[in-house]
């Protein structure tokens, strides 16, 4: 099963891509981790990408492309994988579709102006990476899984979520009405609760 996950940043497509790998037993393949591994370890690319991010930009689509394609030509994705942030436009998802045939696409659907909020108020491990929300940590400091500290990425502030929210709109929007031509989308509902999103997926997936 090859499956695209759309919807805008903050939508939960990170969230939902973990759980939805492991029912299917395909690979989770995102390339903002991808970006931010290279970005750590100051590779070419990385220096490249972070120089887009950090101005809350898109990096350019012949680094993306290029990533992507030799990620999908590693061994265990011969038998499907859920790509997370890619394709990203409509030029990005026509490549993809020269070097491989997705099955299905679900555009996780949460209104822009509850994203914001969503987004501003993430924290993450700086140890193990894992997720929380400044709702629901009463305060705390220090990751649950792991005791490692609490961060907030730095293009998580509103400025620029605003402007990755404007390029999003503007760039990735119009994926929906691509493959909705192509007959192979669905919406979901991402306002809702994590199981409720999870089951309206997979209830469609099968």
């Amino acid at each position: 099963m090859k499956v695209i996950l759309l919807g805008a940043p903050g939508a939960g497509k990170g969230t939902q891509a973990v759980r939805l790998a492991e029912r299917y037993k395909i690979p989770h393949i995102s390339t903002g981790d991808i970006f931010r591994s290279n970005i750590k370890e100051k590779t070419p690319i990385g220096i490249v990408a972070k120089s887009y991010i950090d101005k809350g930009q898109l990096v350019p689509d012949e680094v993306t492309i290029q990533i992507v394609r030799e990620r999908l030509e590693k061994d265990d994705c011969k038998n499907g994988y859920l790509l997370d942030g890619f394709p990203r436009t409509v030029s990005q998802a026509e490549a993809l579709d020269e070097f491989s045939t997705v099955d299905v696409v679900v555009n996780i659907d949460v209104p822009l102006h509850k994203l914001m909020r969503r987004i501003t108020g993430r924290r993450v491990c700086g140890k193990c990476g894992e997720s929380y929300h400044i709702d629901y940590l009463g305060g705390k400091t220090a990751c649950e899984k792991c005791d490692g500290e609490l961060i907030q990425r730095a293009d998580d502030n509103e400025e620029t979520v605003g402007k990755r929210l404007e390029v999003y709109e503007k760039q990735t929007a119009p994926l929906i009405e691509h493959y909705e031509k192509k007959g192979k989308l669905f919406n979901v509902d991402g306002d809702g609760d994590i199981n409720a999103v999870f089951n309206a997926i997979t209830e469609r997936l099968g």
